[in-house]
């Protein structure tokens, strides 16, 4: 499978940046690109940099919705999955949202963010309900993909449920500031994740100076082995395309090794409540 991570900025002018993610994706199939995946919020800027005031839910969109429909005609000509991630809005409540469509245009499901946080920068609590869809896989016509949206990847348990349903690949759709992250520990998280649950993850971030923040790029690929398989640049709007044989999934320690070896049975007492 050949992937592609859009490595783009968002202005306050959503079209424009919904035409930029258009064209990227075009281009990114042109160029072989099977699964496309977009940064956290990819078409609309970083809403929760400051705190949520007024009708927040304005700002959201059903799904299926506008941005869906334009990008599932998109997947459908190109013959590409793609996974992207919208504010969405579902009668009184609004989520962190990846819709993931298949090669055929359909919307295959959605992930919602489970995990929200807020501290400076990133008051989430007040845009966002937790997620209620669980840790899904969806079997696209390229491979098994789940989604760990931002915070999410911080939580083992969501990971290793991802491994658990059977993911190949994680997405992770990331709004990652400058900073954030000390010492390479961002980076080799997500190297552990891939080593101890046996997938490749691919965390695609945004990039651009907001209000308050400015998100870094450096959009990653692991392999299962927790190796960086491919790395986009700081601070730079690109296109980072990764080869993924998925046949590393299989072959993996964790596939051969850490999942078969799992004592569930024994977890619940010791974790407790």
């Amino acid at each position: 499978m050949k992937i592609a991570l859009i490595q783009q900025a968002a202005s306050e002018d959503k079209s424009a940046n919904m035409n930029r993610g258009l064209q990227a994706a075009s281009e990114a199939a042109t160029m072989g690109a099977e699964l496309i995946c977009f940064a956290e919020l990819a078409f609309e800027p970083f809403y929760p940099q400051r705190p949520a005031e007024g009708k927040v839910a304005e700002l959201a969109e059903p799904i299926p919705g506008p941005t869906t429909d334009v990008f599932s005609d998109l997947a459908r000509d190109l013959s590409v999955a793609m996974v992207l991630n919208l504010f969405e809005r579902d009668g009184d409540q609004c989520f962190d949202t990846s819709p993931v469509l298949d090669t055929d245009g359909r919307l295959l499901g959605r992930t919602r963010m489970v995990h929200i946080t807020d501290y400076p920068c990133f008051h989430e609590k007040g845009y966002y309900s937790p997620g209620d869809k669980g840790a899904r896989v969806f079997e696209t016509k390229v491979g098994r993909i789940g989604v760990s949206i931002c915070y999410d990847r911080h939580y083992p348990e969501y990971m290793r449920a991802l491994a658990l349903n059977g993911a190949e690949v994680v997405v992770v759709p990331q709004a990652g500031a400058i900073g954030e992250w000390p010492d390479g520990l961002y980076e080799a998280e997500m190297r552990v994740s891939a080593f101890q649950n046996g997938y490749f993850t691919a965390l695609c971030n945004r990039v651009g100076k907001e209000e308050c923040l400015e998100f870094a790029g450096e959009s990653f690929v692991c392999a299962p082995d927790g190796r960086v398989h491919a790395r986009a640049g700081s601070r730079t709007e690109e296109i980072l395309y990764a080869d993924l044989d998925l046949e590393q999934v299989s072959t993996s320690h964790a596939q051969q090794l850490f999942l078969r070896d799992r004592r569930p049975e024994l977890y619940s007492d010791w974790l407790g409540h």
